[in-house]
């Protein structure tokens, strides 16, 4: 590790603890907060999220997305105790991921589209 002591504090400094303790309740209440905003959206689908899209997916979509991802932010970052590490293997690890997600979001993208096509339009271009 870095520092022989954890960061106090979440948000990039934005709150701080006195305790540990104190700031796993804060992070597990914020890490509540999205999933129940995850949960409710997925409940009631709010038609103006369901009927407009952005690059070819539906809004709802893209928050499910981007809430998962500060979902495993914040999870990698406080609990797995990125904090504490030193900046190269900070990068290694944020920059390896970035790129893999980015690269399996892409995949299922692009494939899903494919498939798509398939069955709505009845063509193959190849044989899968």
């Amino acid at each position: 590790m870095g520092n022989s002591t954890h960061k106090l504090e979440i948000f990039r400094g934005l709150v701080k603890f006195k305790s540990n303790q104190s700031k796993i309740w804060a992070v597990l209440f914020f890490l509540s907060v999205v999933t129940i905003i995850e949960v409710a959206l997925g409940i009631v689908k709010p038609e103006v999220l369901i009927v407009n899209s952005f690059l070819s997916m539906k809004l709802i979509n893209w928050i499910f997305i981007i809430l998962t991802i500060v979902k495993a932010y914040y999870i990698m970052w406080d609990f797995m105790h990125m904090r504490d590490e030193v900046r190269g293997l900070q990068a290694s690890v944020i920059i390896t991921l970035s790129f893999l997600i980015a690269y399996l979001a892409f995949i299922l993208l692009v494939e899903g589209n494919y498939i798509f096509d398939v069955f709505y339009e009845g063509f193959v271009s190849w044989n899968f």
